[in-house]
Protein backbone atom coordinates (compact mmCIF):
# COMPACT_ATOMS: atom_id res chain seq x y z
CA UNK A 1 0.00 0.00 0.00
CA UNK A 2 1.33 3.45 -0.92
CA UNK A 3 2.16 6.15 1.61
CA UNK A 4 -0.53 8.44 0.14
CA UNK A 5 -3.16 5.75 0.62
CA UNK A 6 -2.07 5.22 4.22
CA UNK A 7 -2.16 8.96 4.90
CA UNK A 8 -5.68 9.14 3.43
CA UNK A 9 -6.86 6.27 5.64
CA UNK A 10 -5.27 7.90 8.71
CA UNK A 11 -6.88 11.28 7.99
CA UNK A 12 -10.26 9.63 7.53
CA UNK A 13 -9.89 7.81 10.85
CA UNK A 14 -8.91 11.06 12.57
CA UNK A 15 -11.85 12.91 11.03
CA UNK A 16 -14.29 10.22 12.15
CA UNK A 17 -13.11 10.80 15.75
CA UNK A 18 -12.85 14.60 15.72
CA UNK A 19 -13.33 15.21 19.45
CA UNK A 20 -10.76 12.63 20.51
CA UNK A 21 -8.29 13.81 17.86
CA UNK A 22 -8.86 17.44 18.83
CA UNK A 23 -8.15 16.81 22.51
CA UNK A 24 -4.98 14.89 21.61
CA UNK A 25 -3.85 17.66 19.28
CA UNK A 26 -4.55 20.24 22.02
CA UNK A 27 -1.91 18.70 24.29
CA UNK A 28 0.66 18.99 21.51
CA UNK A 29 -0.46 22.56 20.69
CA UNK A 30 0.14 23.71 24.26
CA UNK A 31 3.61 22.14 24.40
CA UNK A 32 4.76 23.46 21.02
CA UNK A 33 3.29 26.92 21.66
CA UNK A 34 5.26 26.98 24.92
CA UNK A 35 8.46 26.24 23.01
CA UNK A 36 7.84 29.17 20.63
CA UNK A 37 6.95 31.52 23.50
CA UNK A 38 10.05 30.55 25.49
CA UNK A 39 12.36 31.14 22.51
CA UNK A 40 10.69 34.44 21.65
CA UNK A 41 10.68 35.62 25.27
CA UNK A 42 14.34 34.68 25.57
CA UNK A 43 15.17 36.83 22.54
CA UNK A 44 13.02 39.68 23.87
CA UNK A 45 14.58 39.60 27.33
CA UNK A 46 18.07 39.36 25.84
CA UNK A 47 17.54 42.36 23.54
CA UNK A 48 15.94 44.30 26.39
CA UNK A 49 18.83 43.71 28.78
CA UNK A 50 21.51 44.32 26.15
CA UNK A 51 19.75 47.52 25.11
CA UNK A 52 19.68 48.63 28.74
CA UNK A 53 23.40 47.92 29.14
CA UNK A 54 24.20 49.74 25.89
CA UNK A 55 22.33 52.79 27.20
CA UNK A 56 25.10 53.15 29.79
CA UNK A 57 27.61 53.32 26.96
CA UNK A 58 28.71 51.52 23.84
CA UNK A 59 31.39 48.93 23.30
CA UNK A 60 34.04 51.63 23.74
CA UNK A 61 33.20 52.19 27.41
CA UNK A 62 34.82 50.73 30.53
CA UNK A 63 33.15 50.82 33.92
CA UNK A 64 34.97 50.83 37.23
CA UNK A 65 32.96 50.36 40.41
CA UNK A 66 33.62 49.72 44.06
CA UNK A 67 33.68 46.15 45.33
CA UNK A 68 34.19 44.57 48.72
CA UNK A 69 37.15 42.17 48.46
CA UNK A 70 36.37 38.60 49.49
CA UNK A 71 38.23 37.63 52.63
CA UNK A 72 36.96 34.16 53.48
CA UNK A 73 35.90 30.99 51.78
CA UNK A 74 32.35 31.17 50.55
CA UNK A 75 32.35 34.96 50.58
CA UNK A 76 29.71 36.01 48.10
CA UNK A 77 30.88 39.61 48.03
CA UNK A 78 33.52 38.78 45.42
CA UNK A 79 30.77 38.16 42.90
CA UNK A 80 28.58 41.15 43.71
CA UNK A 81 28.69 44.59 42.18
CA UNK A 82 29.81 47.55 44.18
CA UNK A 83 26.52 49.31 43.59
CA UNK A 84 24.63 46.58 45.45
CA UNK A 85 27.23 46.25 48.18
CA UNK A 86 27.28 49.97 48.79
CA UNK A 87 23.74 49.65 50.16
CA UNK A 88 25.13 48.00 53.28
CA UNK A 89 28.94 48.35 53.21
CA UNK A 90 30.82 51.57 52.64
CA UNK A 91 33.80 51.37 50.29
CA UNK A 92 35.44 54.77 50.20
CA UNK A 93 38.62 54.14 48.24
CA UNK A 94 37.51 55.15 44.74
CA UNK A 95 38.07 58.89 44.34
CA UNK A 96 38.21 61.67 41.78
CA UNK A 97 42.02 61.48 41.98
CA UNK A 98 41.75 57.97 40.55
CA UNK A 99 39.75 59.38 37.64
CA UNK A 100 42.41 62.01 36.98
CA UNK A 101 45.12 59.33 36.90
CA UNK A 102 43.09 57.08 34.60
CA UNK A 103 42.47 59.99 32.23
CA UNK A 104 46.24 60.19 31.68
CA UNK A 105 46.24 56.77 29.97
CA UNK A 106 46.88 57.14 26.22
CA UNK A 107 43.83 55.10 25.17
CA UNK A 108 41.37 56.88 27.51
CA UNK A 109 39.55 59.75 25.79
CA UNK A 110 37.58 60.99 28.79
CA UNK A 111 35.89 59.79 31.97
CA UNK A 112 33.14 60.72 34.36
CA UNK A 113 32.53 59.72 37.96
CA UNK A 114 29.28 59.22 39.78
CA UNK A 115 27.66 58.75 43.15
CA UNK A 116 23.99 58.48 44.06
CA UNK A 117 22.10 59.51 47.17
CA UNK A 118 18.58 60.21 48.37
CA UNK A 119 17.64 63.47 50.07
CA UNK A 120 14.67 65.70 50.86
CA UNK A 121 14.17 68.23 48.07
CA UNK A 122 11.72 71.11 48.15
CA UNK A 123 10.42 73.88 45.93
CA UNK A 124 7.77 76.16 47.33
CA UNK A 125 5.18 73.93 48.99
CA UNK A 126 6.43 70.84 47.16
CA UNK A 127 8.50 68.53 49.36
CA UNK A 128 9.74 65.25 47.91
CA UNK A 129 12.24 62.51 48.56
CA UNK A 130 14.48 62.73 45.51
CA UNK A 131 17.40 60.80 44.09
CA UNK A 132 20.58 62.82 43.62
CA UNK A 133 23.12 61.96 40.95
CA UNK A 134 26.44 63.57 41.66
CA UNK A 135 28.70 63.49 38.63
CA UNK A 136 31.38 65.37 36.74
CA UNK A 137 30.80 67.74 33.83
CA UNK A 138 31.93 65.19 31.23
CA UNK A 139 28.87 63.04 32.00
CA UNK A 140 26.74 64.80 29.41
CA UNK A 141 29.37 64.19 26.72
CA UNK A 142 29.83 60.47 27.38
CA UNK A 143 26.37 59.40 28.49
CA UNK A 144 23.35 59.07 26.21
CA UNK A 145 21.39 61.74 28.11
CA UNK A 146 20.52 64.91 26.21
CA UNK A 147 19.68 68.40 27.47
CA UNK A 148 16.15 69.50 26.59
CA UNK A 149 16.36 73.03 27.90
CA UNK A 150 19.04 75.13 29.54
CA UNK A 151 22.47 73.53 29.89
CA UNK A 152 24.53 71.06 31.89
CA UNK A 153 26.98 72.30 34.52
CA UNK A 154 30.62 72.91 33.62
CA UNK A 155 33.89 71.61 35.05
CA UNK A 156 34.56 75.07 36.47
CA UNK A 157 31.25 75.00 38.34
CA UNK A 158 32.06 71.55 39.68
CA UNK A 159 35.50 72.58 40.95
CA UNK A 160 34.17 75.82 42.45
CA UNK A 161 31.46 73.92 44.37
CA UNK A 162 28.70 75.82 42.55
CA UNK A 163 25.17 75.12 43.81
CA UNK A 164 23.60 74.31 40.44
CA UNK A 165 21.33 71.47 39.42
CA UNK A 166 19.93 69.82 36.30
CA UNK A 167 16.56 68.10 36.58
CA UNK A 168 15.50 64.82 35.06
CA UNK A 169 12.30 64.97 33.00
CA UNK A 170 10.03 63.44 35.67
CA UNK A 171 11.60 65.41 38.52
CA UNK A 172 10.92 68.64 36.65
CA UNK A 173 7.24 67.62 36.29
CA UNK A 174 6.98 66.71 39.99
CA UNK A 175 8.47 69.94 41.29
CA UNK A 176 7.41 72.51 38.69
CA UNK A 177 4.61 70.96 36.63
CA UNK A 178 4.22 72.96 33.44
CA UNK A 179 6.21 75.93 34.76
CA UNK A 180 9.68 76.79 33.47
CA UNK A 181 12.20 75.79 36.17
CA UNK A 182 15.24 77.51 34.67
CA UNK A 183 16.75 80.08 37.00
CA UNK A 184 14.59 79.02 39.95
CA UNK A 185 15.95 77.61 43.19
CA UNK A 186 15.28 74.27 44.81
CA UNK A 187 16.40 73.35 48.30
CA UNK A 188 18.38 70.18 48.98
CA UNK A 189 18.51 69.80 52.73
CA UNK A 190 19.20 73.39 53.74
CA UNK A 191 21.23 74.34 50.66
CA UNK A 192 19.71 76.25 47.74
CA UNK A 193 20.55 75.02 44.22
CA UNK A 194 19.79 77.00 41.07
CA UNK A 195 18.18 74.98 38.27
CA UNK A 196 20.19 75.51 35.07
CA UNK A 197 18.85 72.74 32.84
CA UNK A 198 16.35 69.95 32.19
CA UNK A 199 17.24 66.66 30.51
CA UNK A 200 15.18 65.01 27.79
CA UNK A 201 12.97 62.10 28.74
CA UNK A 202 15.05 58.93 28.77
CA UNK A 203 13.11 56.28 30.65
CA UNK A 204 14.28 53.60 33.02
CA UNK A 205 17.56 51.77 32.48
CA UNK A 206 17.59 48.40 34.27
CA UNK A 207 16.01 49.40 37.60
CA UNK A 208 17.24 53.01 37.52
CA UNK A 209 14.89 55.74 36.31
CA UNK A 210 17.22 58.51 35.17
CA UNK A 211 14.25 60.82 34.58
CA UNK A 212 13.65 60.89 38.33
CA UNK A 213 17.12 62.20 39.22
CA UNK A 214 18.46 65.59 40.17
CA UNK A 215 21.94 65.97 38.67
CA UNK A 216 24.47 68.11 40.52
CA UNK A 217 28.26 68.62 40.53
CA UNK A 218 29.81 65.75 42.45
CA UNK A 219 32.22 67.96 44.40
CA UNK A 220 29.33 70.19 45.51
CA UNK A 221 27.41 67.20 46.83
CA UNK A 222 30.57 65.90 48.51
CA UNK A 223 31.20 69.08 50.48
CA UNK A 224 27.77 70.68 50.89
CA UNK A 225 25.39 67.74 51.22
CA UNK A 226 26.97 64.33 51.80
CA UNK A 227 30.17 65.07 53.71
CA UNK A 228 32.24 62.49 51.80
CA UNK A 229 35.02 62.53 49.20
CA UNK A 230 34.59 59.26 47.30
CA UNK A 231 32.53 57.99 44.36
CA UNK A 232 30.92 54.61 43.70
CA UNK A 233 31.64 54.22 39.99
CA UNK A 234 33.46 55.74 37.05
CA UNK A 235 32.98 55.40 33.28
CA UNK A 236 35.82 55.67 30.77
CA UNK A 237 35.65 56.11 27.00
CA UNK A 238 38.51 54.55 25.02
CA UNK A 239 39.90 55.65 21.68
CA UNK A 240 40.78 52.20 20.32
CA UNK A 241 38.38 49.36 21.16
CA UNK A 242 41.00 46.82 20.05
CA UNK A 243 43.16 47.86 23.00
CA UNK A 244 40.33 47.82 25.55
CA UNK A 245 41.63 44.78 27.46
CA UNK A 246 45.08 46.33 27.80
CA UNK A 247 43.45 49.54 29.00
CA UNK A 248 41.47 47.60 31.60
CA UNK A 249 44.69 46.08 32.93
CA UNK A 250 46.30 49.52 33.05
CA UNK A 251 43.33 50.83 35.04
CA UNK A 252 43.64 47.93 37.47
CA UNK A 253 47.34 48.63 37.89
CA UNK A 254 46.72 52.34 38.63
CA UNK A 255 43.98 51.60 41.16
CA UNK A 256 46.03 48.98 42.97
CA UNK A 257 48.90 51.44 43.23
CA UNK A 258 46.61 54.26 44.41
CA UNK A 259 44.80 52.04 46.92
CA UNK A 260 47.97 50.32 48.20
CA UNK A 261 46.74 46.91 47.07
CA UNK A 262 48.92 43.93 46.11
CA UNK A 263 49.17 43.04 42.44
CA UNK A 264 48.02 39.58 41.18
CA UNK A 265 51.38 37.99 41.92
CA UNK A 266 50.95 39.10 45.52
CA UNK A 267 48.19 38.46 48.04
CA UNK A 268 45.00 36.81 46.74
CA UNK A 269 41.75 35.56 48.24
CA UNK A 270 40.62 31.95 48.67
CA UNK A 271 39.64 31.77 44.98
CA UNK A 272 43.07 32.95 43.85
CA UNK A 273 41.68 36.34 42.83
CA UNK A 274 43.38 39.65 43.67
CA UNK A 275 41.99 41.30 46.79
CA UNK A 276 40.80 44.34 44.87
CA UNK A 277 38.31 46.84 46.27
CA UNK A 278 37.11 47.65 42.74
CA UNK A 279 35.88 45.90 39.62
CA UNK A 280 36.81 46.88 36.06
CA UNK A 281 34.58 45.62 33.25
CA UNK A 282 33.88 46.68 29.68
CA UNK A 283 30.36 47.07 28.35
CA UNK A 284 31.09 44.28 25.87
CA UNK A 285 31.91 41.92 28.75
CA UNK A 286 28.72 42.92 30.54
CA UNK A 287 26.67 42.17 27.43
CA UNK A 288 28.38 38.80 26.98
CA UNK A 289 27.68 37.89 30.60
CA UNK A 290 24.02 38.85 30.34
CA UNK A 291 23.73 36.99 27.02
CA UNK A 292 25.05 33.86 28.75
CA UNK A 293 22.62 34.32 31.64
CA UNK A 294 19.56 34.76 29.42
CA UNK A 295 20.68 31.79 27.32
CA UNK A 296 20.86 29.63 30.45
CA UNK A 297 17.41 30.82 31.56
CA UNK A 298 15.99 29.95 28.12
CA UNK A 299 17.45 26.44 28.32
CA UNK A 300 16.01 26.00 31.81
CA UNK A 301 12.56 27.06 30.63
CA UNK A 302 12.84 24.72 27.63
CA UNK A 303 13.60 21.86 30.02
CA UNK A 304 10.41 22.71 31.91
CA UNK A 305 8.46 22.95 28.65
CA UNK A 306 9.80 19.52 27.64
CA UNK A 307 7.80 18.09 30.55
CA UNK A 308 4.55 19.36 29.02
CA UNK A 309 5.62 17.89 25.68
CA UNK A 310 6.24 14.51 27.30
CA UNK A 311 2.81 14.69 28.94
CA UNK A 312 1.33 15.43 25.51
CA UNK A 313 3.28 12.50 24.08
CA UNK A 314 1.97 10.16 26.75
CA UNK A 315 -1.52 11.36 25.84
CA UNK A 316 -0.85 10.43 22.22
CA UNK A 317 0.31 6.98 23.28
CA UNK A 318 -2.83 6.44 25.38
CA UNK A 319 -5.09 7.58 22.56
CA UNK A 320 -3.32 5.33 20.08
CA UNK A 321 -3.79 2.38 22.43
CA UNK A 322 -7.50 3.18 22.53
CA UNK A 323 -7.57 3.44 18.73
CA UNK A 324 -5.87 0.06 18.37
CA UNK A 325 -8.37 -1.52 20.77
CA UNK A 326 -11.36 0.02 18.99
CA UNK A 327 -10.15 -1.03 15.55
CA UNK A 328 -8.93 -4.52 16.41
CA UNK A 329 -11.53 -6.19 14.18
CA UNK A 330 -10.67 -3.78 11.34
CA UNK A 331 -6.98 -4.71 11.72
CA UNK A 332 -7.85 -8.41 11.65
CA UNK A 333 -9.96 -7.97 8.54
CA UNK A 334 -7.23 -6.03 6.74
CA UNK A 335 -4.59 -8.62 7.62
CA UNK A 336 -6.97 -11.42 6.50
CA UNK A 337 -7.29 -9.86 3.02
CA UNK A 338 -3.53 -9.44 2.61
CA UNK A 339 -2.34 -6.37 4.57
CA UNK A 340 1.23 -6.83 5.67
CA UNK A 341 2.94 -6.05 8.97
CA UNK A 342 4.49 -2.95 7.34
CA UNK A 343 1.08 -1.65 6.15
CA UNK A 344 -0.53 -1.86 9.60
CA UNK A 345 2.59 -0.49 11.27
CA UNK A 346 2.80 2.50 8.90
CA UNK A 347 -0.92 3.25 9.19
CA UNK A 348 -0.89 3.77 12.96
CA UNK A 349 2.57 5.33 13.04
CA UNK A 350 1.62 7.89 10.37
CA UNK A 351 -1.62 8.63 12.22
CA UNK A 352 0.42 9.40 15.36
CA UNK A 353 2.87 11.56 13.41
CA UNK A 354 0.04 13.43 11.68
CA UNK A 355 -1.53 14.26 15.04
CA UNK A 356 1.74 15.72 16.34
CA UNK A 357 2.53 17.59 13.10
CA UNK A 358 -0.94 19.17 13.02
CA UNK A 359 -0.56 20.02 16.70
CA UNK A 360 2.91 21.39 16.00
CA UNK A 361 1.75 23.67 13.18
CA UNK A 362 -1.22 24.97 15.18
CA UNK A 363 1.07 25.36 18.21
CA UNK A 364 3.55 27.41 16.19
CA UNK A 365 0.81 29.76 14.97
CA UNK A 366 -0.61 30.09 18.48
CA UNK A 367 2.87 30.58 20.00
CA UNK A 368 3.79 33.30 17.51
CA UNK A 369 0.50 35.09 18.20
CA UNK A 370 1.01 34.98 21.98
CA UNK A 371 4.64 36.11 21.58
CA UNK A 372 3.48 39.10 19.55
CA UNK A 373 0.93 40.00 22.25
CA UNK A 374 3.63 39.76 24.92
CA UNK A 375 5.87 42.06 22.88
CA UNK A 376 3.01 44.49 22.28
CA UNK A 377 2.11 44.56 25.96
CA UNK A 378 5.72 45.06 27.04
CA UNK A 379 6.19 47.95 24.60
CA UNK A 380 2.90 49.49 25.76
CA UNK A 381 4.30 49.35 29.28
CA UNK A 382 7.37 51.27 28.10
CA UNK A 383 9.84 48.40 27.72
CA UNK A 384 12.01 48.17 24.61
CA UNK A 385 10.96 44.57 23.89
CA UNK A 386 11.69 43.30 20.38
CA UNK A 387 9.26 40.84 18.81
CA UNK A 388 11.50 38.12 17.40
CA UNK A 389 10.97 34.40 16.95
CA UNK A 390 14.33 32.85 15.97
CA UNK A 391 14.38 30.32 13.14
CA UNK A 392 15.70 27.64 15.48
CA UNK A 393 12.41 27.83 17.40
CA UNK A 394 10.53 26.56 14.33
CA UNK A 395 13.04 23.77 13.71
CA UNK A 396 12.94 22.69 17.35
CA UNK A 397 9.13 22.77 17.40
CA UNK A 398 8.67 20.73 14.23
CA UNK A 399 11.51 18.41 15.31
CA UNK A 400 9.79 17.78 18.64
CA UNK A 401 6.52 17.12 16.80
CA UNK A 402 7.99 14.45 14.53
CA UNK A 403 10.16 12.86 17.23
CA UNK A 404 7.32 12.60 19.75
CA UNK A 405 4.97 11.35 17.05
CA UNK A 406 7.37 8.51 16.25
CA UNK A 407 8.41 7.71 19.83
CA UNK A 408 4.94 7.67 21.35
CA UNK A 409 3.22 6.15 18.33
CA UNK A 410 5.74 3.38 17.71
CA UNK A 411 4.72 0.97 20.46
CA UNK A 412 0.94 1.12 19.81
CA UNK A 413 1.64 0.75 16.06
CA UNK A 414 3.80 -2.33 16.67
CA UNK A 415 1.09 -3.78 18.90
CA UNK A 416 -1.48 -3.31 16.14
CA UNK A 417 0.81 -4.76 13.47
CA UNK A 418 1.53 -7.86 15.57
CA UNK A 419 -2.10 -8.78 16.18
CA UNK A 420 -3.04 -12.26 15.06
CA UNK A 421 -5.70 -11.85 12.31
CA UNK A 422 -7.86 -14.73 13.62
CA UNK A 423 -7.79 -13.46 17.22
CA UNK A 424 -8.42 -9.91 15.97
CA UNK A 425 -11.51 -11.01 14.03
CA UNK A 426 -12.86 -12.73 17.16
CA UNK A 427 -12.28 -9.57 19.28
CA UNK A 428 -15.48 -8.14 20.77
Amino acid sequence: MSILAIIKISLTAMWNNKVRTGLTVLGVVIGIASVIIVFSAGEGINSLILGQIESFGGSDMIETEIKVPSSKKGGASEMQSGTNLAMGVQVTTLTLDDVDDINKLPNVVDSYAGIMAQEQVSYGNELRKAYLFGTTASFIELDQSEVESGRFFTEAEDKSLARVAVLGYKMKEKLFGESDPLGRYIKIRKEKFRVIGVLEERGAVMVIDFDDFIYAPVRTLHKKIMGIDHVTFTMHKVADVEKIEDTQEQIRYILRENHNLPHPEGQTDWMGMPKDDFRVVSMTESMEIMGTVTGAITLLLLAIVAISLIVGGVGIMNIMYVVVSERTREIGLRKAVGAKYRDIMMQFLIESILITIIGGLVGIIFGVAVSFLISYGANSYGLDWNFDVPMRAFFVSLGFSVIFGVLFGLYPARKAARLDPIEALRYE
